[in-house]
């Protein structure tokens, strides 16, 4: 039993230091696809704010999402990252902003 779970727990941390990239990045991700498929559901396809609230719902819950309608400007927080999105016109629609 223990000679099981120490070779599962060495399998994993092996695992978890190939893909140390991909992890560290993925708090980010939440946060940054939240705001720009937010932003793009609210200003490029012009959808009810309920409707596009649902839409980038994820299994991991945001902390905030911020929309200013009068900025064309969307913030989300999730898993300790935030990103902001924002309405650059009709031909370019919305980018995440740095």
């Amino acid at each position: 039993m223990k000679r099981g779970f120490l070779a599962l727990l060495i399998i994993a941390c092996t695992w978890a230091g190939w893909h140390r990239e991909a992890l560290l990045a993925f708090p980010g991700v939440l946060s940054a696809y939240s705001a720009k498929e937010y932003c793009s559901c609210r200003y490029v396809m012009a959808f009810p704010v309920e409707y596009c609230r649902a839409y980038v719902q994820q299994y991991l819950p945001l902390s905030t999402l911020r929309d200013e309608p009068s900025l064309h400007l969307v913030s989300a927080t999730g898993l300790g990252r935030s990103n902001r999105a924002a309405w650059q016109g009709p031909r370019e629609g919305c980018r995440l902003l740095p």
